[in-house]
């Protein structure tokens, strides 16, 4: 059996999972999440059907930091060569956060292209060195297999320029100084789910949140992204796990003035040290977050609840109305108080929740009765990874 393993990986964290392939339809057959891959590093395997099959701490003390990325993928890698003899890996499908506006679509990776990724690092500082350092890891461990990568911000390309454009002087603006967006995968997955049960593109005036640590909003109009809360990086929009979301930048002049913060601290600052850890100084997770019960906690939920009706509010307006709303992401998904919360600030906009379906995290949680069909829908970035590491396999 040929299979593709997709890659996503983070600072401190890798997923991949195993897809057959099929020209039309890529089945999951495992997936592979390590977890605190700088410290004592965990692997979680767990079978297509949900099952958890093995869980256990991997001995890495003699591996150097900086090597630890490829090592817990040739872990994973080592893995199928175990357990499925019969079977081998033919691709590689990678998650990359940011494609500038060079790449629109998925693209068969070679050396030219990984010297432009690089040059996108300083736009996405906490994700793109990993992605790319996976992609270089792949290469050290089966260096004739393709690779194929996967764009976090082609699904937003083709947004209005009302909407992509900064107020700024236009040479900025040409030399690429504007919105990308970000979550584009996630969206893309949703998109397609929606399409798959009738109501894509007759549903037209759609805002899926993708609400994580890292969260975000977009604005899906006949199937295309036309606005999102993230901006030239993942920091803009909502407030996350510990990111400031939008902030006015004066307040980073002034941190650099009156505090002698340099570009390091204030970068440290607005990716790592704001967001729902720095209001509530307890934590970057939701669900601690909500067991604390701590004022500063509460302070941080409702200020992301709150900032969240605000986006809907704006994204409303740039699609002139709203015909349904779709939570997703891992708050999204399984946070019932988070998705009451938002919308019980959204009955301005006629929106009803049904509080039991809500609870229960049912595909529709609106009621019958609303005018805006409210909907949770699981995403799965991997599958979109796969699907379009089919695709440009079947291409070449």
């Amino acid at each position: 059996m040929s299979l593709i393993l997709t890659v996503n990986g983070g600072s401190s964290s890798l997923k991949c999972a195993l897809f057959s392939r099929h020209t039309q339809n890529s089945e999951c057959l495992y997936q592979f999440k390590l977890g605190n891959i700088l410290n004592t590093p965990t692997l979680k395997v767990i079978a297509g059907n949900g099952k958890t099959l093995e869980q256990q701490q991997l001995d890495m003390a003699k591996v150097d930091r900086d090597n630890r990325h490829q090592a817990c993928l040739d872990q994973v890698i080592q893995w199928v060569h175990k357990q499925l003899p019969d079977s081998r890996i033919s691709a590689f499908g990678h998650r990359v956060v940011h494609g500038g506006e060079a790449f629109s679509d998925p693209v068969m990776i070679s050396e030219d292209i990984l010297q432009q990724l690089e040059e996108f690092i300083p736009l996405a500082p906490l994700h793109q060195p990993y992605n790319l350092k996976l992609i270089r890891a792949c290469q050290q461990l089966e260096p004739e297999l393709p690779q194929i990568a996967c764009f976090d911000t082609m699904f937003h390309i083709g947004q209005p320029q009302v909407e992509r454009h900064y107020a700024i002087p236009r040479k900025y603006t040409e030399a690429g100084i504007h919105k990308y967006g970000f979550h584009g995968l996630s969206y893309e997955f949703i998109q397609r789910s929606l399409e798959h049960i009738g109501q894509g593109f007759e549903s037209g005036k759609t805002i899926i949140c993708h609400l994580g640590a890292g969260a975000s909003m977009c604005a899906v109009n006949n199937g295309k992204s036309i606005a999102s809360t993230m901006g030239f990086t993942a920091v803009d929009g909502l407030p996350m796990g510990s990111r400031t979301g939008n902030i006015d930048p004066g307040v980073l002049l002034y941190l650099q003035r009156h505090y002698d913060m340099d570009v390091d601290q204030l970068e440290s600052f607005l990716y790592k040290e704001a967001g729902w850890l720095g209001v509530s100084g307890i934590s970057s997770d939701m669900l601690e977050l909500q067991q604390a019960e701590q004022p500063e906690a509460e302070e941080a939920i409702a200020m992301f609840c709150y900032r969240a009706a605000l986006e809907i509010g704006r994204l409303s307006a740039a699609l002139q109305g709203l015909e349904q709303l779709v939570f997703t992401g891992g708050v999204g998904e399984n946070d019932s108080k988070i998705r009451k919360r938002i919308c019980d600030q959204l009955g301005w906009m006629s929106v009803k929740l049904n509080k039991s379906a809500n609870k229960e995290a049912e595909a529709i949680i609106s009621k019958a009765t609303s005018p805006v069909t409210v909907r949770v829908i699981p995403t799965n970035e991997e599958a979109m990874i796969a699907l379009h590491t089919e695709e440009v396999l079947s291409e070449d």
